[in-house]
C-alpha cells in the first residue's frame, strides 16, 4: 500500500469525534444517535473503498461531514410527501393516483382510530367476511352478481388466472399481450399464475375464428385486456366483446376482461370517449370483469374482480386470496368512494 493512501486513511476522523460535532444533536434527537453513526460510517466506509481501489487520490475530512449531513437531512423528512402536479395528466400514476376526497379520509380516520367489524357479522354476532362491506355497493355499480377485492389489479389478475386458470389453456389475442408500467406484461402473470398462455391472431388482427381454431379439451378461459396506455389504428380488427362471450358461452368456457383503468359511469360527455364501463362489460355477457380502484373510480389503490357468483365463489376460497388481500384503511376508503 502505498504511503500517501496510509496518510489519508489515518486522516479519516474517528467516530467519537464526529458524533460530538454540534450540528449532530439535532439529528441525534429526531433519529437517534445510532441512526447517526451508521449514517457516518457508511460515508467513511464508501471514502475508505474508493481510496483502497485508487478511485480518488486525494480528500478533505471536511467532506465526510458534509455529506453526512445531507443523508441525514434527507433522511429527517418524511419521503412519501405532497407534490404538485403539473405534467398535464390528471391521474398521473407516478404521482399517486387519484387524490381522495375529504369524505373518504374522513371515514378512513374514523375507521383506523378505533377497533372496527372488518371481519365481524354485528347482526349475526359472528365472523364475517372483509369483502362484504364493499361487495353489494360493487354489484351494484356494476350490475354484477358478485364482487371482490384484492390489493390491486395485477393482483386481481393473477388471482383469476390461478383459481380458475391453472394448468389450463388461456387464449389471447396477441395483440393484447401488453404491458403497462412497472414492466407488468400479461404474459409474466400468466406464466406464474401457472396457466398456458395460447397466443392467437396477430398484433394488428384477431378474428372470431381464430380464437374458435384454438379451443381444445384444455381450454379454460378467454382473456380480452384493455390496452390502457396504447392504441392500433389503421388495418385492425378484433372481435367483439358479444361475439367473445357467445363462443365462451357455447364451449363452455370462461370470458375474462381485464378492463385496466375501469370506467364505472359513461364519461363519454366529458370528452373521453371510447371507454367501455364495466356495467357493459358484465351486460355483454363477460363472466369477470378486473379493474383497478384507483384510477378512473376516484378511490384507494385495489383491484376489483366482478362476475358470475359461482366464479368468484371459487376465487373467494383460492388460498392466495389472503396474500394479496386489502386492509381496513382501503377497505374505509373504498367503501367512501363507491
Amino acid at each position: 500500500m502505498r504511503d500517501e493512501i496510509k496518510s489519508m486513511l489515518k486522516d479519516l476522523p474517528p467516530m467519537d469525534e464526529l458524533l460530538q460535532k454540534p450540528w449532530t444533536s439535532r439529528y441525534q434527537e429526531i433519529l437517534g444517535r445510532e441512526a447517526v453513526r451508521s449514517t457516518f460510517a457508511d460515508v467513511i466506509g464508501e471514502v475508505r473503498r474508493d481510496l483502497l481501489k485508487g478511485l480518488i487520490h486525494s480528500f478533505d475530512p471536511t467532506l465526510i461531514e458534509s455529506e453526512t449531513r445531507v443523508r441525514l437531512e434527507k433522511r429527517s423528512r418524511k419521503s412519501l410527501r405532497r407534490v404538485v402536479n403539473a405534467t398535464g395528466v390528471v391521474i398521473h400514476t407516478n404521482l399517486g393516483r387519484s387524490c381522495l376526497g375529504s369524505e373518504v379520509l374522513d371515514n378512513v380516520r374514523t375507521v383506523s382510530a378505533s377497533y372496527s367489524n372488518l371481519e365481524y357479522d354485528l347482526e349475526e354476532g359472528a365472523r364475517g367476511q372483509r369483502h362484504s362491506h364493499v361487495e353489494w355497493l360493487l354489484s351494484s355499480v356494476t350490475g354484477a352478481d358478485a364482487a371482490l377485492v384484492v390489493n390491486n389489479n395485477a393482483g386481481a389478475v393473477l388471482l383469476c388466472l390461478a383459481a380458475l386458470g391453472r394448468s389450463k389453456e388461456v387464449i389471447v389475442s396477441r395483440g393484447e399481450l401488453v404491458e403497462i408500467g412497472g414492466s407488468f406484461r400479461i404474459p409474466d402473470i400468466m406464466d406464474f399464475s401457472g396457466a398456458i398462455l395460447r397466443e392467437v391472431g396477430t398484433t394488428n388482427r384477431t378474428h372470431l375464428s381464430d380464437y374458435l381454431k384454438a379451443i381444445n379439451t384444455q381450454t379454460a378461459m378467454i382473456l380480452k385486456v384493455h390496452p390502457s396506455n396504447f392504441r392500433v389504428v389503421g388495418f385492425h380488427s378484433e372481435a367483439s366483446r358479444e361475439e367473445l362471450a357467445a363462443l365462451a358461452r357455447e364451449k363452455e368456457l370462461i370470458f375474462m376482461e381485464d378492463l385496466g383503468s375501469g370506467v364505472v359511469a359513461d364519461l363519454s360527455p366529458w370528452g373521453l370517449q371510447g371507454e367501455p364501463t364495466v356495467r357493459q362489460c358484465v351486460e355483454s355477457g363477460v363472466d369477470l370483469v378486473t379493474f383497478s380502484g384507483d384510477k378512473l373510480l376516484g378511490g384507494p389503490q385495489i383491484g376489483v374482480i366482478v362476475g358470475r357468483s359461482q366464479l368468484v365463489d371459487r376465487i373467494r376460497h383460492y388460498p392466495l386470496l389472503r396474500a394479496i388481500r386489502v386492509d381496513k384503511m382501503t377497505l374505509a376508503a373504498f367503501e367512501a368512494t363507491l
